[in-house]
């Protein structure tokens, strides 16, 4: 059973990714480097520090990049903001009397900003705050609360997470909301991998806080799961609205999402296009049914029916995306099979392109 949970702070209870990246990018200007894009500092970026820096800046010394680096963190920081469920979660713990801390790599004037701007210092007993190898720190914050290894949970966003978990004997729990991605963290094999922090709660809930399930399914639904999903098409041009989401291993798709009980499919469909990029559509047309099961593209094992279905989009177009996706472009349906598509989304289009 899980009584304690120790957080990383940055891309797992806030989103400081866009900062961080600017920092760095400021960093890497000074010292007559090209800036890195938004793939290249996912891909590259990682803790300890030194290790990043050692790649790129051997020749810097830690406190000049230091310098740089706060310096300019200290102006774009206004930008961190809490990520979606972050706050339910921190009040799931306190409502079931966890001992909650954060280890995190963020420079404690940094961590007090942000954590007083969001409002969850107060769900935190003790903060752990600019540590450069986290694994050099898990065993001492063991020790100094008494936790017992067996009852504790790491929550993390990067691979270092993971192997600071491991190194204290401690449970992991990787989330897709932050700095690595789905194959970054499969490749450090965390105990458990979720979309988000709402996932967890769902399932610590759901298995009264044994992070392993009691099933015999293996916490995998007995049942395939019914879901909705559409080619959106631009009403003038034709284009078809493609997006990307760390949940399909950051390769491209359409949006969808779960049919809920008692709700007809094209209803679900509206529904989930709308709250995934702020789309009414009409013209709603079924194209075909796909068996999804066990994808190795998901970040977790399922078994999906897929109802596809294309429609158009409804002017005027304003597309937003929620948490779920970090990035959508409207192509041509013959562009759209040169980008890196999922399985299923290639069938369809493949489909659409027949049809």
């Amino acid at each position: 059973m899980i009584r304690n949970i120790i957080f990383d702070w940055s891309g797992t209870l806030v989103d400081d990714l866009p900062a961080v990246r600017e920092a760095t990018n400021h960093v890497f200007k000074n010292a007559g480097l090209s800036e890195l894009t938004l793939d290249e500092f996912r891909a590259e970026f990682c803790l300890p520090f030194k290790k990043f820096y050692d790649k790129f800046l051997p020749h810097v010394a830690m406190e000049q990049l230091e310098l740089w680096f706060h310096g300019k963190f200290k102006e774009c920081q206004d930008s961190v903001v809490p990520l979606p469920h972050a706050r339910e979660f921190l009040q799931f713990c306190r409502e079931r009397q966890l001992r909650t801390f954060v280890l995190s790599a963020v420079h404690g004037q940094h961590w007090h900003a942000q954590a007083k701007a969001a409002a969850f210092a107060e769900f935190i007993d003790e903060p752990f705050l600019g540590v450069l190898d986290k694994r050099e720190k898990i065993h001492h914050i063991l020790e100094q609360h008494q936790l017992a290894a067996n009852e504790t949970l790491f929550i993390g966003d990067m691979q270092h997470d993971i192997e600071t978990a491991k190194h204290g004997g401690v449970h992991s729990c990787a989330v897709l909301t932050g700095y690595n991605n789905l194959a970054q963290l499969r490749a450090a094999e965390p105990d458990l991998i979720v979309e988000h922090l709402g996932e967890l709660r769902e399932l610590l809930g759901k298995q009264e806080m044994d992070l392993k399930p009691r099933d015999s399914a293996g916490g995998i639904s007995p049942w395939p799961i019914v879901t909705v999903g559409a080619a959106i098409f631009h009403p003038r041009t034709n284009d078809v609205l493609m997006f990307r989401t760390h949940k399909w291993s950051g390769l491209w798709g359409i949006p969808g999402g779960k049919v809920r009980l008692g709700e007809a499919c094209v209803d679900a469909l509206r529904r989930e296009l709308k709250e995934e990029t702020n789309l009414d559509v009409d013209g709603i047309e079924f194209v075909l049914v796909q068996d999804c099961i066990g994808s190795k593209e998901f970040y977790r094992d399922a078994h999906f029916v897929l109802l596809n279905y294309r429609c158009r989009a409804v002017e005027p177009l304003d597309v937003q995306l929620n948490y779920e996706a970090q990035e959508f472009r409207w192509v041509t349906l013959e562009d759209a099979f040169k980008m890196e598509l999922n399985q299923p989304t290639r069938f369809l289009l493949d489909a659409l392109r027949k049809d």
